[in-house]
């Protein structure tokens, strides 16, 4: 047989398959770093009893959320409430 010169098609598949997964993992990471929209939630700029965006663990004061976008009222609430 004669020797091949150049790029086995094995390693043409090897980097094809590697540039899919880490396209697929910038795509996943990018997602886990976007956050939801206020209306997603059911955001509301009052408490819900004693539920309140200041005493969550996803607040980051003074008016942030880790999850949420936007602005975020410490007496606020959304479905994601999550008792600090």
């Amino acid at each position: 047989m004669t020797e091949q010169q150049g790029v086995s098609r094995r390693r043409v598949l090897t980097i094809a398959a590697c540039a899919a997964g880490a396209s697929v993992a910038g795509v996943s990471v990018a997602r886990a770093q976007a956050k939801t929209p206020q209306k997603n939630v059911k955001y509301q700029d009052t408490p819900k009893g004693d539920q309140r965006c200041e005493n969550c663990k996803q607040f980051q004061p003074p008016s942030a959320c880790k999850v949420v976008d936007g602005t975020i009222s410490p007496q606020g609430w959304c479905m994601v409430y999550m008792k600090a």
